[in-house]
């Protein structure tokens, strides 16, 4: 080690050595504690979910590890002999796979068009599309109630899937905007040389390149809509109402029924992490969308 390097070691503070020593294993093991830790409740809510309501009512799930007869999937079976919230599970696919890709469709193409393509007042509509991102759910809940009323939506599947495309477009067009705008402009250009149009230009260029941050969109869009209650309180009815209301009409009516509530809650939280855990790769680089320019 020469006398420079000494040097710099003794001129760094006690904090930033302890910071570089324990960026290894030590840091490593405290980081996967924390999320060992952090999962303790989701662990619970599976054990409780495979447990029969009187364990339940009587002991912890913890006592599975002593007593693992315990464990039975008769909730399951209860669960899908009810028709209200297997009907439900259902409204929510309905519910979330077209708000998803009306979402993620319309604000690529609306991106694409905000980066690459100029008309009148380009810049201005922008700035309306990024000040609709600080607009709140609440806000337009009774005039859109009152606007789908009078068009015959309200309760309606749709009616609840236009009001998440709404709400769901601002960001869409803002994150896809400045992804799309940081491909290189030659490679645009040659493209139009070559005799691309604008909308096979978007479909064999744009798209795949920006493949990245339309899956971290769809994963933002996906875990919003499907989580939803709010909304789907307010515009969706007994027939279309997803599972997240079905399952507080549950609590509300029955208030104990554990051996309906802990699977149903369970599986309405499983399926996002499927969804996030299929694109996690993609999710890092997508919301980096447009910090570096």
């Amino acid at each position: 080690m020469t006398t420079l390097d000494t040097a710099v070691r003794g001129r760094r503070s006690f904090a930033s050595r302890v910071a570089s020593g324990a960026a290894g294993g030590v840091l490593r093991i405290f980081l996967i504690l924390v999320a060992l830790f952090w999962l303790v409740p989701t662990f619970g809510l599976l054990v409780s979910s495979f447990r029969d309501p009187t364990d339940i009512a009587t002991s912890g799930w913890w006592k599975v590890f002593t007593a693992p007869s315990q464990l039975t999937a008769k909730s399951y079976q209860s669960l899908l002999e009810k028709d209200a919230i297997t009907h439900a599970f259902f409204n929510t696919i309905w519910i979330t796979v077209p708000a998803t890709l009306l979402v993620v469709l319309l604000g690529a193409m609306a991106g694409y068009a905000f980066a690459w393509m100029d008309f009148k007042g380009r810049d201005w509509w922008f700035l309306v599309v990024v000040a609709l991102l600080v607009v709140p759910v609440q806000v337009a809940l009774i005039p859109l109630a009152d606007l789908f009323g009078k068009i015959g939506i309200f309760g309606d599947i749709i009616g609840v899937v236009l009001f998440h495309v709404g709400f769901g477009l601002p960001f869409a067009i803002f994150l896809l905007r400045n992804f799309f705008a940081e491909i290189p402009r030659e490679l645009l250009e040659a493209a139009r040389l070559d005799g691309a149009g604008e909308t096979r230009l978007f479909l064999t260029v744009v798209l795949p390149l920006g493949a990245p941050a339309i899956a971290s969109l769809g994963i933002f869009q996906f875990l919003w809509v499907w989580n939803d209650m709010l909304v789907a309180l307010v515009f969706s009815n007994a027939e279309s109402q997803p599972l997240t209301v079905a399952l507080q009409q549950q609590v509300r009516q029955f208030g104990n029924n554990i051996d309906v509530l802990a699977p149903g809650a369970f599986i309405s939280m499983v399926v996002p992490l499927v969804v996030f855990f299929a694109f996690q790769r993609q999710f890092v680089s997508g919301v980096m969308a447009g910090a570096v320019k």
